[in-house]
């Protein structure tokens, strides 16, 4: 992916003895290159899957570099780390940017408002080489078949790894250099040993990181620092090969059929990048120690074939553009996959725009003098290239915040939510005025906690607090994703009286003790643990959520038995609890269902049959926890026989069933009303 011209010393094409000669051209890795991309391109665009590509990338990168600087020490020229990496960085960051400004133009014409926030957040990451670390916190799934819901810099991930390793590599062979020097050690040696020591410790890691959780160790750097290991291992016992030409043949073969095969026959979803990544690194590693055969019959005499060179000078613009072009085209044709003729356009034009980028942009910037006189003029340069995204992602972000804070200083009279179900209530809106909150900022619109919270986006918990200490009551908040929406107008009360608020929560696991379809894994693990946790904790109440409404079509509103027990516990330790009816489910997300049709907020609510029986399921169980009491705020979600999706100009829910903070926070002077009476508490 990121580009680095192919030369290395004549030794290192094959096993030939060294001389004294200027490094030479090595067109079959240059071929190499181009072959990996293809592979990258086409399982993502036709097969959906990983194809071992970008591992040989990363392989070929380490070996590159590895020949740069050792070649350096052993011809006694200084390392020179910052003109080194302001020379690198200043090659890959213009095409970079050029992609991620016209992705952001892109998204904004194509993808819709509700994951505008996200294209933002990870352009910024992209564009700082940390993309992978932001994805590895989201728990991104980078196996997803349907590509038209991925980030489109979403690929941006291994350039982050490449990116970070580019930093540390050149820093151990420095370290190295100086060590070598003071001892009088033999440099190519020791770099071995350092670089097996990295090579074993991260393999390992790698296998025990993805056996224990894939989908993380996939954007993971130290999971990764194995393939980088193994390319720097494969340049530097390179030139002590000495391989007869017919067996170089067959490892080039062997190498290049391993390669392509890779994809098809390794379920690669749940083994990369643990020990099955050294199927197609050490297929890389074969086709670079085969060299230049001289033989027609040598896969050298393929891969240095003028296409597959000429791609070669390409691949990287080529590797930067297919992504966000696949992922655009599905997303503003509506599609999940590409088919033979669309993923064919989407493949012709990434090669028209990487040719544009690279003639255009990349040759120019990397052959331009005036930076390479100084350091400072290089690194004036990458800053001109950064700001060249900085001021779109910025101007993108307060044009988006600016938007947001008028409608919000409106709210009160043209987003009354909740208050609009008041009879007392005599509207002033403007009719006029945009739904709070609005479709680009609705996806984080989640409660907020002052002290903030823990989240684990696998296990699907979050563990939050307000942060308030030394407070006259303590509140803890259990239970499933429903209960933890419910923390918003808990969390307004607790900062107008100065309570302490606590969250355990965890998504698709409501209080229950026995199993049921529909929970998260260790959902009775979790339940076990925060009821533990409660009862050392003894707080003044506990608040959860009792009823449970029925995602699955013809269900309704039921009580599980499972609830009881546990919510009986914590009553019998002295601790009481209040239980609010479950809120509504609507058929598709809201967001997405009023960016299609803005004008039609009926056709994205549902109805109250499909929510609730006609007496709440909860009074059945009542009788048995007298210290529990049982909120019923139905009536503001569902009126008659309709639950709207929109209530008072904003919006009820942020998908297709949890509950806004915006709809919360105008529901909370009746929730208090209620809460204080159900629990006998006042301001004191």
């Amino acid at each position: 992916m990121t580009q680095q011209r192919t030369l290395v010393p004549p030794a290192q094409s094959g096993g030939a003895p060294p001389t004294n000669r200027k490094p030479t051209f090595r067109p079959e890795i240059q071929g190499l290159r181009s072959l990996a991309v293809l592979m990258v391109m086409s399982y993502h665009i036709w097969l959906g899957r990983v194809s071992g590509g970008v591992d040989v990338f990363l392989l070929i990168s380490a070996f590159l570099m590895t020949l740069q600087f050792v070649g350096r020490y052993e011809q006694r020229r200084p390392m020179a780390l910052i003109k080194h990496w302001l020379h690198l960085f200043r090659r890959l960051v213009p095409a970079a940017v050029t992609v991620l400004v016209a992705v952001l133009a892109a998204s904004i014409l194509f993808l819709p408002r509700t994951r505008w926030l996200e294209v933002i957040s990870q352009g910024w990451a992209s564009l700082f080489y940390v993309e992978n670390w932001f994805l590895q916190s989201q728990a991104t799934n980078y196996y997803a078949s349907d590509h038209s819901q991925a980030s489109p810099f979403q690929h941006f991930w291994s350039l982050s790894i490449q990116g970070q390793v580019f930093i540390l590599w050149p820093l151990i062979f420095a370290g190295a250099a100086l060590v070598a020097r003071r001892f009088k050690l033999r440099y190519r040696v020791l770099l071995c040993y350092i670089f097996a020591a990295i090579f074993v410790g991260s393999l390992i890691f790698s296998i025990l990181y993805t056996r224990s959780s894939q989908t993380e160790a996939y954007f993971d750097t130290g999971a990764r620092l194995w393939e980088f290991a193994l390319g720097t291992l494969v340049a530097l016992f390179l030139p002590a090969l000495r391989l007869p030409r017919k067996v170089r043949m067959g490892l080039g073969w062997l190498g290049i059929v391993a390669m392509l095969s890779c994809g098809l026959l390794l379920n690669v979803e749940a083994s990369f990048p643990g020990y099955v990544a050294l199927w197609p690194t050490l297929a890389a590693a074969c086709v670079i120690v085969a060299g230049q055969t001289g033989s027609k019959l040598g896969v050298d005499r393929f891969l240095s074939s003028g296409p597959l060179v000429r791609l070669g000078d390409i691949s990287y613009a080529l590797y930067l553009w297919h992504w966000p072009v696949l992922v655009i085209s599905l997303a503003a044709t509506d599609k999940d996959r590409a088919g033979p003729i669309t993923g064919s356009v989407i493949v012709a034009v990434s090669l028209v725009l990487a040719y544009l980028t690279t003639r255009f942009i990349e040759k120019p910037w990397r052959e331009w003098k005036w930076p390479e006189l100084k350091r400072r003029r290089a690194a004036i340069a990458i800053a001109a290239a950064v700001v060249t995204a900085v001021v779109p992602l910025v101007g993108w972000q307060l044009q988006i915040n600016v938007a947001t804070a008028a409608a919000a200083s409106q709210a009160w009279a043209n987003n009354p939510g909740a208050r609009a179900l008041d009879p007392a209530y005599v509207s002033g809106a403007d009719p006029s005025a945009p739904l709070l909150p609005s479709l680009t900022t609705v996806a984080d619109d989640w409660p907020k906690y002052e002290g903030g919270c823990t989240s684990n986006e696998k296990e699907l918990t979050n563990i939050c607090t307000n942060g308030k200490q030394n407070a006259a009551k303590t509140v803890v908040i259990i239970g499933n994703s429903h209960a933890h929406v419910w923390a918003t107008p808990v969390l307004s009360l607790a900062e107008k009286y100065g309570w302490k608020v606590e969250a355990i929560t965890k998504g698709y696991c409501p209080v229950t003790v026995g199993p049921a379809p529909g929970l998260s894994d260790g959902c009775l693990d979790f339940n076990k643990d925060t009821l533990k946790k409660v009862l050392d904790m003894k707080p003044d109440l506990v608040v959860t959520t009792s009823t449970r409404t029925e995602p699955a079509p013809g269900a309704t509103e039921f009580m599980d038995p499972g609830w009881v027990p546990p919510i009986k516990s914590i009553n019998d330790a002295g601790i009481p609890v209040v239980a609010l009816r479950d809120t509504p489910r609507m058929h598709k997300p809201v967001p997405a269902c009023l960016e299609d049709d803005p004008d039609d907020y009926a056709a994205c609510g549902s109805t109250t049959a499909e929510n609730y029986q006609a007496t709440s399921p909860d009074t059945a169980v009542a009788g048995q926890l007298p210290d529990t009491k049982f909120l019923d705020f139905s009536r503001f979600f569902c009126q008659k026989q309709v639950c709207p999706a929109v209530i008072g100009n904003v919006m009820v829910y942020k998908d297709d069933n949890h509950v806004t903070r915006t709809y919360m926070e105008s529901l909370t002077p009746y929730f208090e009303t209620e809460f204080l009476a159900a629990t006998g508490w006042n301001a004191g």
